[in-house]
This record gives C-alpha cells, structure tokens and sequence, in this order.
C-alpha cells in the first residue's frame, strides 16, 4: 500500500511558503489597497503593477503545474460549475471598502500583525469573528438564502478555457491561448515599463506569484491521496475546504480563531489554512525585527477606531461570500482563470477606488 503523505510536512511547508510571503511583504510593501490608493492619488501604477505581476506569474505557474499532471485546478474551490455571480459583485465591493477603511487586506493585516501594529491585531480578530459569522452564523443565513440564490450553472466548469471550449475551441488550445493571453499578457504589460524594474518591484511581483504556486504544490501535488483507506476517496491533507488550497486570508483567520477558542476539543487540529496565518504573522515579525522597523502602534483616535471595526467587518464578511480576498480570489483565484475571481478581483478594485475617492472628497470638503 502507498504511504500517506504526512499531515506534518504539508503543515510545516504551508508554514514555510507564507513565512516567506509575510517576509516579502514587510520588505517590499506589497500591498493591494496601497496599489489602488496608488493610482488613485497620485496615479503612480508601481504597485499595481507588482500585483498584477504576482496574478500573471501565479496563472503561468499553476497552468505548468496543471500541465504537467502535477496538480489539478479542476479540485480547487474557484472552478465550480456553480457561478454566484451576485455573490462576487457583493462579496468583492464590501470586501474593496473594508480594506481602505481598515487601512489593508487581509494579508497586509497579517503582516501589520507581526510588524507591531496593535491596530491590525483588533482587525484579526473583528474580521475572524465576522467571517465566521457569515460561514456558520446569522449573516450565513443572508449569504445562502439571498445573495447565492442568485446563480447559474455552467456545466463545463467557469473557468476561461472551459469557456472557450464551449464556445468550440479545442479544449487544449483553450488553455493554452487562455494561460498566455491572461498570464502572459499581465507580466509583459508589468514589465514593458522599465522604471517598474526595482528589486522591491520585482521581488514582491515574481515572489507573491510563485508562493502561490508553491502552496498549489504543496497542498495539490504532496498533499492528495487518490484513495484514502478510510473512505475510498480522494483526499487533501489538512485543508479546511477538503479540497487543495493556496493563500488566502480571511476564512483562514476565522479558522484560527476557532481553533485557539476551542482548542481543548481533539477534534479541531491545524490545518493548511492556519499554518499559513501564522507562517505570515512569524515572516513579517521577523524581517521587522532583523532590519530594525518593528514598531508598536495602536490607534489614534476614536474615528480611527470605529473606521478599522467597520473595515474589518465588511472584510470578514465580503472575502467569505465572495470566497476570498484579495489574495485569496484576487491572485489565488485567478491563477486558475476563473470568471467569478476576475470579477471578484474587479469589484475589490472598484470598491477600494470609490472609498479612496470619498475619504478624498470629505477631506476637501472639510478643508
């Protein structure tokens, strides 16, 4: 009989990948609210650009690695037939707003976390508590009752190859024209500007990107079983979801959280999604503490309290109905060329920009 893969070594490794993420983050200041805010205020493209480098080098990775055998997009959350487009217009606007008013996604709140923002630590907390609410709460009975009511089905899949296939291309040749008009088209469009080529630049981009595709690995490839002993089918090891996973941030913090609350029940264990909460916490604390910018700060004002409590909210809340953030749909997501992660992805911008352009608006107004 084929030996298990062990939990262990998927857990560590998953710890491992987001170490280095919530390292390359405090490093580079990669930040996908700091993007919007970005272009909006000053129209500097920079940052977006390292966004949209790490989509494009996450969509060329995870199609070599789908290519290759080695994993299969197909088992991932994103792909379902199920297309809950009202969920990812709502999910991905409240998620958009939340981040500004909370100051960052929820990866950048992570990353605060381990770089000594205080502030941030009550974002992890009131944004894990409401996402759990609506997974299994009162804004879950919204969620199903309302907003996925309204969904279609797309048989082959909602993904762009299969999209194309449908629309009469073969099947290979979608994915293929599909990988490198969407991935190939994003990286060249973030390195045709020469003055992007900074080391930050480059290493936040090519490095978000290709952690992605690492965790893809780890959890996809060392983490399934075809046949697991106990019920004859197939399997991950240690994911949440039962299906492989990658990052993603905001279900993941209320994981953490149930676990520290009930972690007396044997029945609740770490898993994939928790190894990587806490891998960015350790990264960012770390790269802060080795150069020197681990700094504790807490809030300034009660304004600035109440902004953070709502942002963390509308976060909790909209990277669970949109299923995920902007890491989690807005990179993860759509390295598999899923519809609903690209719309997801448009949304979060959409929301950001119209938030940064009222706090702008209220600013002059009260000038």
């Amino acid at each position: 009989m084929e030996a298990l893969p062990s939990s262990n070594t998927v857990l560590w490794l998953a710890f491992a990948v987001s170490f280095v993420f919530g390292a390359i983050g405090q490093k580079t200041h990669f930040c996908t609210m700091g993007a919007v805010s970005d272009i909006v205020n000053m129209e500097d493209w920079n940052r977006m650009r390292m966004w949209l480098l790490a989509i494009g080098v996450a969509i060329l990775g995870s199609a070599a690695l789908h290519a290759a055998g080695l994993i299969d997009l197909g088992k991932s959350i994103y792909r379902t037939p199920n297309f809950t487009w009202l969920s990812y217009i709502v999910g991905g606007l409240s998620f958009g707003i939340g981040m500004v008013l909370a100051s960052g996604c929820g990866s950048k709140t992570l990353i605060r976390i381990g770089a000594g923002n205080l502030k941030s630590l009550v974002v992890f907390i009131v944004l894990g508590l409401v996402a759990y609410m609506t997974m299994r709460g009162v804004f879950g009975v919204f969620r199903v009752n309302v907003l996925e009511k309204a969904a279609f089905t797309l048989p082959g899949g909602q993904d762009v190859p299969a999209l194309l296939t449908a629309a009469g291309l073969e099947a290979k040749t979608a994915f293929l024209l599909a990988v490198l008009a969407i991935g190939g088209g994003l990286t060249a469009f973030c390195l045709f500007k020469r003055d992007f080529w900074t080391l930050d630049n480059l290493l936040g981009g090519f490095g978000t990107g290709l952690l992605v595709v690492a965790a893809w690995y780890v959890s996809g490839h060392l983490g399934y079983i075809a046949e697991h002993p106990e019920t004859l089918e197939e399997a991950f090891i240690a994911t949440n979801s039962g299906r492989m996973e990658s990052l993603t941030f905001v279900a993941p913090q209320a994981y953490t959280l149930e676990l520290l609350m009930l972690w007396s029940d044997t029945s609740r264990t770490m898993t994939f999604a928790i190894a990587t909460v806490l891998g960015v916490i350790a990264g960012s604390g770390a790269w802060a503490l080795l150069t020197g910018t681990f700094r504790w700060e807490g809030f300034a004002s009660i304004e600035d309290t109440a902004s953070h409590l709502l942002g963390a909210a509308l976060m909790g809340f909209g990277g669970v109905v949109a299923m995920g953030c902007t890491v989690g749909q807005g990179i993860t997501g759509f390295s598999t060329l899923a519809l609903g992660s690209i719309i997801t992805f448009v949304a979060i911008v959409a929301g950001a920009a119209a938030t940064l352009k009222f706090q702008y608006w209220r600013l002059m107004r009260e000038a």
